[in-house]
């Protein structure tokens, strides 16, 4: 992933992530650095969301302000992240769909922190992309709303499910792309917890 979107340099990471199959929950953790001396976590959970960055695990570097527009930005990513997660595109009831055309749109959310994401589907019918046009890219004002997408690729099936292993994320900045996040999956698995589904990525 990029150190800033503006700046073409890069930095390898691993990371952990869960996604709840039943709400929408995710909880992403992820090292870099020289010996994985910088975390992050970045979440969104029924109490609301979160993204921070600490180095040695306990001295903060970054901290998202908790607003609707941290909350809006979060369940974006979950909705757009749903290729990770198929369970829960029948098992999630705060989801709502609607087809337009050959893409579909998937919404959750009410209010200030509704979101709503366009994923467009490959010859198999399998997640190629996801698009938003306009998640924060900021949780404190101005949340400077943006062009956002997603590309899923390397589908392989794995737990009866079709997944894909790679997949990279950009922002559109001033009609340019930019990408800013690249990654790979190392595993993928299911778990069952109280009154909740989850599958978990690693990569």
């Amino acid at each position: 992933m990029k150190r800033k979107i503006e700046v073409d340099s890069w930095m390898s990471f691993s990371a952990t992530q869960t996604i709840s199959t039943q709400a929408c929950e995710f909880d992403w953790r992820a090292r870099a650095g020289p010996l994985g001396l910088i975390s992050a976590n970045d979440a969104l959970k029924d109490d609301g969301a979160r993204f921070d960055i600490f180095a040695l695990g306990i001295i903060p570097i970054a901290r998202a302000e908790r607003s609707a527009a941290l909350i809006r930005g979060e369940l974006m990513r979950y909705l757009a992240e749903l290729a990770w997660a198929p369970d829960a595109i029948l098992l999630n009831p705060a989801l709502r769909w609607r087809a337009v055309g050959e893409d579909l749109l998937v919404s959750a959310g009410s209010g200030d922190t509704a979101a709503e994401v366009r994923l467009s589907l490959d010859e198999n019918g399998r997640i190629a992309g996801a698009f938003a046009p306009d998640r924060p890219r900021s949780a404190s004002p101005p949340n400077l709303p943006t062009a956002w997408r997603g590309r899923f690729w390397d589908y392989r099936r794995h737990a009866n499910r079709w997944l894909p292993f790679a997949a990279e994320v950009a922002w559109d900045i001033s009609g340019s792309e930019r990408v800013y996040w690249q990654g790979t999956i190392g595993a993928w698995e299911i778990h069952s917890l109280p009154n909740a589904g989850c599958a978990d990525r690693g990569g």
